[in-house]
């Protein structure tokens, strides 16, 4: 199963591409999605929006996992990062593939075992079970290879309990 592992930002938006393959993962790819500051809000959004859609267009992912928002005390950054997601989750369905929602917390049960890991430990554990030489950066794009490496931890529990009918 291909994945596209997305955590969204205005400025700067996090992918990770990855295999998984029974249980060994493998990386195709990882990037950023940038956007210049001070631009004008419609064509930041429209950057988001071609640059995911370039990365479906690309790496062919059967899926797209996305971190749902996390409301923070910036109510303005939060209304602008929704307005990211809003964007990435229409290139999703634009390019008719599912799309599956984690929390921070899902995130870091998944990758870490422990739900409330600093983002370090998040970084690590993504560092070791993709076997890459260093932790990739800018940190958005680890949580983005965090996002992908989830969901498929949890696409593989969901199997299971269908295959076992529990």
């Amino acid at each position: 199963m291909r994945i596209l592992g997305i955590d969204p930002g205005f400025a700067i938006v996090g992918c990770g591409v990855i295999d998984y393959t029974g249980n060994r993962f493998s990386v195709v790819d990882y990037s950023a999605v940038t956007t210049k500051a001070g631009g004008k809000l419609e064509n930041r959004l429209k950057s988001i929006y071609d640059g995911v859609c370039d990365m479906i267009d690309t790496y062919k992912p059967e899926c797209i996992a996305v971190e749902e928002l996390f409301f923070n005390t910036n109510a303005k950054t939060a209304i602008q990062v929704g307005q990211a997601r809003g964007v990435i989750l229409l290139a999703a369905v634009n390019k008719g593939l599912d799309v599956f929602e984690y929390t921070p917390l899902q995130v870091k049960q998944a990758v870490v075992g422990y739900g409330r890991a600093e983002k370090i430990q998040v970084q690590q554990m993504v560092k070791s079970i993709l076997n890459l030489k260093e932790i990739p950066k800018p940190d958005d794009v680890a949580d983005g290879l965090a996002l992908a490496i989830c969901h498929a931890h949890s696409h593989k529990i969901g199997s299971l309990k269908e295959k076992f009918n529990v």
